[in-house]
């Protein structure tokens, strides 16, 4: 049944919510918490079992005390069909709902023992108002909701919080989802930067192979053109053909000699070419890496972004694309860092920079997406203050997330995190 359900014409329907008696003073709380007269899931309205099923007991949970019942569909069942039969379940006053109540009570069992100490429906709503602000929900919501000295207006006021909290929950993971996207599509592309890289290699590392063969070659016909001027420096009897052969293999040596030169050359671009691109490689190796980690970090719910009041490394991001501003400061937060921006004099004028860079540990920039004289000044202004400036070679998330994660350029992020 759908937390809708509990509605009508726009206001919350509570009427006959229970159908134990709720306490009508705190005395006779005290006394029903003394007898142990916890409610069962079978005695609360059909209203509420939903929202129980749903927030207090995971799918796994679930499918394990409904495996029980030696249900043969359960095993292909889907997610929803299974919270639909716990729903069921839990109207019932039969093994079915038994289980699943001793389920329930097993599952917060810490919980249900914090509450029951109490008997006064003011002092149930103060511990339930500190377990939402920890985020302990589910099991502060059916110590609640199974409490003996449990009101009306408490009831209605605790369904109302966690009716609210599953849209809450939703619009936060179709956020998620779509951040995943954005970073999937730009790990694919990275993947084919990578690829498009490596034949790039494989091409500059046969070039290398065919101009040291070529190398080789020059090398042994030198050899034998000096071994040929040596020959001809023995016989004197003919000394003007001796020395116009001497003349000629002279010549071809200093051609040999300016070939074989020309060839080191190449030789030494090739390889000066090759580094750069095995440093482009390890750098969208490093990006790819980071990215994968990332995506693993948002899809776990323990890693989460500063909140308001924490503060994290702060960091000046200079240039760039303002739309990517807000994606920007909230990665970054995930990794303990709050960053500054500014737009390189677009928008923003160059007269902030000063402030911005002495509040910075460190300074990034795009050098494609930055001005001459933007750039120019943040140099300048790291230099003078003694702090790190990182170029970064695109204005792309995944190129300036993989220089914040270098903890070379940030040590503060070590205990920061």
């Amino acid at each position: 049944m759908s937390l809708l359900a509990s509605y009508k014409h726009g206001q919350p329907v509570f009427m006959n919510a229970l159908s134990l008696p709720v306490p009508s003073s705190p005395a006779s709380g005290v006394q029903d918490a003394g007898r142990n007269l916890r409610r069962k899931t079978w005695d609360i309205s059909p209203t509420f079992h939903c929202s129980i099923v749903g927030t207090c007991l995971t799918t796994t949970e679930l499918r394990q005390v409904l495996a029980k019942l030696d249900d043969t569909d359960l095993k292909r069942a889907s997610d929803h069909v299974l919270h639909s039969r716990g729903v069921r379940a839990a109207g019932q006053r039969d093994l079915a709902g038994k289980l699943l109540n001793k389920a329930l009570d097993r599952r917060h069992d810490v919980m249900i023992k914090r509450f029951a100490r109490l008997s006064n429906p003011d002092d149930i709503r103060q511990l339930w108002l500190e377990c939402l602000e920890r985020g302990e929900i589910a099991g502060a919501y059916w110590a609640v909701v199974s409490h003996p000295a449990t009101d009306q207006p408490l009831l209605q006021e605790v369904f109302g919080e966690v009716h609210m909290l599953s849209h809450l929950v939703g619009s936060s993971n179709r956020l998620d989802i779509a951040r995943l996207r954005t970073l999937q599509a730009e790990l694919d592309t990275q993947a084919a930067k990578i690829r498009r890289q490596e034949e790039r290699l494989g091409l500059a590392a046969t070039e290398r192979d065919s101009l040291l063969q070529q190398i080789e070659a020059l090398e042994a016909s030198l050899i034998q053109a000096q071994a040929r001027v040596d020959a001809t420096e023995e016989p004197r009897s003919r000394p003007d053909d001796a020395g116009e052969t001497l003349q000629t293999e002279t010549a071809r040596a200093d051609n040999e000699r300016k070939r074989a030169m020309d060839a080191e050359a190449q030789l030494r671009e090739t390889e000066k070419r090759l580094q750069l691109a095995e440093r482009q490689n390890s750098e969208m190796e490093r990006s790819i890496a980071f990215l994968e980690e990332m995506l693993a970090r948002e899809a776990s719910p323990e890693k989460e972004a500063l909140s308001a009041e924490e503060q994290g490394i702060p960091v000046l991001y200079v240039g760039g694309r303002r739309n990517l501003f807000d994606r920007l400061r909230s990665l970054a937060s995930r990794q303990g860092v709050t960053l500054l921006t500014h737009d390189g004099g677009i928008e923003d004028n160059n007269s902030l920079l000063p402030g911005l860079v002495s509040q910075a540990k460190a300074a990034f920039f795009p050098v494609d997406c930055i001005s001459h004289a933007a750039a120019g000044m943040v140099k300048r202004l790291c230099q003078e203050h003694e702090k790190p400036f990182v170029p970064l070679r695109s204005a792309s998330l995944s190129s300036f997330l993989a220089s914040v994660a270098d903890t070379s350029l940030l040590p503060e992020r070590l205990t920061a995190v």
